[in-house]
Parts: structure tokens; C-alpha cells; sequence
């Protein structure tokens, strides 16, 4: 699919000139339609070198079996051979930042992102999905509509038309409940929310909600791509085997991926400043919240209350959630963590019996002490 400028946006049966609306045409023009190196390329904006095309965001088709190898720092290090401007998302995404990859190899954006799914594919066996594009923002968003084999590329030139007619939920940080929200003032599309003047999005949502809102609906992502993030952060993620529409359930979930963080945070001496977590509908869309943590802890209880509290601002009432990401983010060291005293003594029973599952864990594995909720 090709996004042109002139006459007829949409006219069928164009032949590939400018202003024309092209579907199922060979050599990259067409979404969807076969590239030179055997996978789909959707352009919206023209050519897929357009100015400013230069943020790959990767989504890798890892298993999600418990015992499943953790391939991601092997794929990160795979796209770090172009570029070393590579980020970790957890579980299973990167960032990378090719402009200076584009003139140091001699080749366009489209060829970069080809030749890191030939990469993974040969080298890891892993297929991949590639969104293109001129933000971390606007890569991201098109990784999601990417099939894995394919890229979707979107340059500057045509960012206004491929945002116009994207729901609101569609925008990253605009889960159900802010979405229906704006549906209910006739903001139903990014093009409508980046059309509508800030003082109303300020109303609706809040001074810095709706100034985020109205960037992120222009296309506007000052967030620039950062290396080595994986070593800094810490995520769990658990898969549902159908959409899943009930709150105790997902609640479990979050319970065993706060367990899990918890033990390992310990595991390795660090506390974490904040939590992140990434919702995964069935449309494929996410929804990611952060929250910073009263201080930097990796004490299991401290963790599943941010995280409730994370789930629940969402109103999740009648979403079809299929995943959930847990993400520990601020690493540090716990010998230089200051800790606030006390004077709780059920805080520090619950200090005492963590210690006491952390031994146990150690001697005689990870499932030896699990919370009554998940055992049941």
C-alpha cells in the first residue's frame, strides 16, 4: 500500500505513479506485496528510504515455553553487527537506530531491515517482524501491523496519512479506558485527536496526559533510542492460551511474574526503582503503564502491590488480554539501596519469610515455595 500526495488518495487501479493508491504490486510498493529479499514491505509515504526512515523496531517470534532458550541477548547482538545503537524491549522486541548505518553500509533503510531478518533467520532461526519508521514511536506502532517475514515502513512524508486514520487506541499509552473516554467527545482517530486544540485534550485527560496524547498523535517522539538498556532492567512476561476477560486470572499472573522478579532481583543483589507493564490484546495492540516505586526495592510484596496498582488504573473490564509483561527497571545495587524503617511487624515477618523461600528456591529449585494463590 502506498500513501501518495496527489489527486485520488485512494484511487484503485493506479499504476504506480505518484498521488495513487497501489495494491498488490510487485518490487516493495504495494503492502504486503514481495520484496527483493522474500518478505512483505509496506510503505506508507513512498520509497522505503524516505527522509527521516531510520528506527527499526524488531519483534522476534520467540517460544514461550518456560524452559524456551533466552535468545534475545544473542538477537541483540545480531543487530548491533549494523548498527550499535540497539535497545532491549522485553521479551521478545529491540529498537535500533540505523541513519548511521545507512551511509556507513551504502544501503536504504529497506535493505538494512531485510538484512537483519536474513540475519536472525540463518543465524538464530528466528523470523522476525520490522516496523520502519521516522520515531521509536511510529517504528513501534508499525511493528505491531508487521507480519512476522515483513516490514512496514513509514517515512516522514506520509507520517500525517498513516496516523489520520489510526483508532485512538492504536497510540501507545492509550489503553481501553482512555480510549473510550475519548470516543465519547468524538475523538475516535489519531488524526482527530491531533487535530483538536490542547486545551481541550487538557480537559479531557489532564495538563501532561493530553499533552502527551496530542504529540504522540503527530507523530512526535523525542525519546531517542538507548543501548545497553537490557542490562539495566529486568522482565517477566505470561502468555494466555485464549483472550482472557477475567480480572482474578490476570491478577494471578501478575502475582507469578512479581514472584519471579522478586526471586531474581534477589538472586542477583539489586533493587529496582520502578515497574513497567506491557498489556497485550488480541487485536495485537499494547498498552504500557509505569509506575516509580515509593524506593528502590526487590521485595516481593512492595513489587505485587505497584503492580495491582498498574492493573487496576487500566479498567481492563472487557479486554481481551492474550499477555502480560512485567518489567523492573532502574537497576541498582541493594548494598546502596537506602531502605525506609519500619514499624510495621508484619512488614518484617514477611521480610523473614521471604529470606526463608530464597533458601529454599536455592536448595531445592524455583518451584519449591510458591504463594497459596498460584498453588491452588
Amino acid at each position: 500500500m502506498r500513501y501518495g500526495e496527489g489527486a485520488g488518495p485512494y484511487e484503485e487501479g493506479a499504476t504506480g505513479g505518484a498521488g495513487s493508491y497501489q495494491e498488490g504490486a510487485t518490487g516493495g510498493a504495494g503492502l504486503h506485496g514481495e520484496d527483493a529479499a522474500g518478505g512483505a514491505e509496506g510503505v506508507a509515504g513512498g520509497s522505503g528510504d524516505g527522509p527521516g526512515a531510520g528506527v527499526l523496531c524488531v519483534r522476534f517470534r520467540l517460544s514461550r515455553e518456560p524452559d524456551a532458550p533466552d535468545l534475545l541477548p544473542a538477537l541483540l547482538a545480531t543487530a548491533e553487527g549494523l548498527t550499535p545503537l540497539v535497545q532491549a524491549l522485553p521479551p521478545d522486541t529491540a529498537l535500533a537506530d540505523v541513519r548511521g548505518a545507512r551511509r556507513y553500509f551504502g544501503r536504504d533503510v529497506a535493505e538494512l531491515a531485510a538484512l537483519v531478518r536474513v540475519r536472525t533467520l540463518a543465524l538464530h532461526g528466528v523470523v522476525c517482524a520490522i516496523g520502519v519508521g521516522p520515531t521509536p514511536l511510529i517504528a513501534r506502532m508499525a511493528a505491531r501491523e508487521a507480519r512476522f517475514g515483513t516490514t512496514v515502513t513509514v517515512t516522514e512524508d506520509g507520517l500525517a496519512e498513516y496516523l489520520d486514520r489510526k483508532p485512538v487506541i492504536a497510540l501507545p499509552g492509550v489503553g481501553p479506558a482512555t480510549a473510550r473516554t475519548l470516543c465519547s467527545y468524538g475523538l475516535d482517530s489519531a488524526g482527530r485527536v491531533a487535530a483538536a486544540p490542547l486545551g481541550t485534550l487538557q480537559r479531557i485527560l489532564g495538563a501532561r496526559a493530553g499533552r502527551e496524547l496530542r504529540a504522540r498523535a503527530h507523530g512526535i517522539d523525542p525519546t531517542p533510542v538507548t543501548p545497553d538498556a537490557l542490562s539495566r532492567a529486568l522482565s517477566a512476561h505470561r502468555a494466555f492460551d485464549r483472550d482472557e476477560l477475567d480480572r482474578d486470572r490476570r491478577r494471578r499472573a501478575l502475582l507469578s511474574l512479581t514472584e519471579e522478579l522478586g526471586a531474581r532481583l534477589r538472586a542477583e543483589e539489586q533493587v529496582c526503582a520502578s515497574l513497567q507493564l506491557t498489556v497485550r490484546y488480541a487485536d495485537r495492540s499494547t498498552t504500557v503503564r509505569s509506575r516509580a516505586l515509593p524506593e528502590p526495592t526487590a521485595h516481593t510484596r512492595a513489587l505485587t502491590a505497584a503492580a495491582y496498582g498498574l492493573h487496576e488504573a487500566l479498567g481492563l473490564q472487557r479486554a481481551r488480554v492474550r499477555g502480560l509483561v512485567l518489567r523492573a527497571e532502574g537497576l541498582r545495587p541493594a548494598a546502596g539501596a537506602a531502605h525506609q524503617l519500619s514499624l510495621d511487624p508484619e512488614d518484617d515477618k514477611a521480610h523473614r519469610l521471604e529470606a526463608a523461600a530464597d533458601r529454599a528456591r536455592r536448595r531445592f529449585g524455583a518451584g519449591a515455595v510458591v504463594p497459596g494463590t498460584l498453588a491452588a
